[in-house]
């Protein structure tokens, strides 16, 4: 099958089709054994991107700079504050400039709607890089990470998500599992379910592909047998201080912690995190945590985050070649 994805965006993981979405894998890890090697060749040379980061990143901005330099492309950055976006001037304006300009979009920040209208009005190529519903960048590699580190085929892999299941991960790991034919495990306390329109739209995926879809609330039913482990923060960036409390009420049977990994009753089993990770108290607001709360790290024990079965290195490597994939399969001529 021809996989022809030039002038697409790719807004949410049901953008593209399980072949798409495969057909992107594959370009990856070319991309990613080219460079290794040292025989990458630049595909965008000319090719410029503005990257538009309303929420503060590391990760997505590193991953998309890196990725466009080792092909050629030339990025502008616009941080919080440089743009009118949404104060001066609408989504759909600032979109209208920018495709004049630029060859293609990224935007990170809050509503879906903004990047929706990027897209809409751009006429260029616009990429999420995390807005508060979804974050397809980050579940692509997810999922390169553990085809990597499986020898099962994507269909026969296993992965529970643990915590709160309403943020944009918990909606992306589902769709990108339903999309794929996957086993996906949602672990979570009930009112932190994804939104039930997202479930259904997933399981509507999961009939075509063959995915096993499971929400419970039993963290031993979730993990047993499951090749992954993944988490995500307990509360999400813009939400108020005061949320932790509650979340850390409602969260705590959800910690991946030794006895967690153990419960899969699989020795190989891989952890997983999007990072950043709240997982010891070496930062500002880990000894807040630890202050308050009691709590030496929070979604994740560091006994976990820093064993032999922690990929989250592995998958923050994995970034830039899935957004490269991303950005030739997109861009190139």
């Amino acid at each position: 099958m021809t996989v022809d994805l030039r002038g697409r965006s790719y807004l949410s993981e049901p953008d593209f089709t399980a072949e798409e979405i495969t057909h992107l894998l594959d370009l990856a890890a070319d991309l990613k054994a080219a460079r290794r090697a040292g025989t990458e060749r630049p595909r965008l040379t000319g090719r410029h991107l503005a990257l538009i980061f309303e929420k503060t990143s590391t990760r997505t901005c590193c991953a998309f700079e890196v990725a466009a330099a080792d092909q050629g492309a030339a990025t502008t950055c616009l941080g919080p504050g440089d743009t009118h976006l949404g104060t001066k001037e609408t989504g759909a304006d600032t979109a209208r400039v920018l495709g004049r300009m630029f060859d293609a979009i990224e935007y990170r920040g809050s509503a879906q709607s903004v990047v929706t209208d990027l897209a809409a009005h751009s006429g260029v190529p616009v990429y999420s890089g995390l807005t508060d519903t979804a974050h397809p960048a980050q579940s692509l590699c997810d999922v390169l990470t553990m085809r990597e580190q499986s020898l099962k085929p994507l269909t026969g892999i296993a992965y529970a998500y643990l915590g709160d299941a309403r943020n944009n991960m918990g909606n992306s790991l589902l769709a990108m599992g339903a999309l794929l034919g996957m086993d996906v495990r949602i672990a979570a306390p009930a009112r932190l379910h994804p939104d039930p329109a997202h479930v259904t739209a997933c399981r509507e995926l999961a009939e075509h592909s063959g995915a096993r879809i499971t929400l419970t609330e039993d963290v031993e039913f979730a993990v047993r047998g499951a090749d992954f482990l993944y988490t995500d923060v307990w509360v999400s960036m813009g939400e108020p201080a005061e949320t932790w409390h509650e979340r850390i009420d409602l969260l705590r049977p959800y910690r991946v912690d030794a006895k967690v990994l153990a419960a899969t009753g699989n020795p190989d089993v891989g952890f997983l995190h999007c990072l950043p990770s709240l997982h010891d108290d070496r930062t500002v607001l880990g000894r807040r945590l630890r202050d308050s709360y009691g709590l030496n790290g929070a979604e994740v024990a560091d006994e976990v985050f820093s064993s032999a079965a922690s990929l989250v290195f592995d998958q923050a490597e994995n970034r830039p070649h899935t957004i490269k994939a991303v950005l030739v399969a997109t861009l190139e001529d």
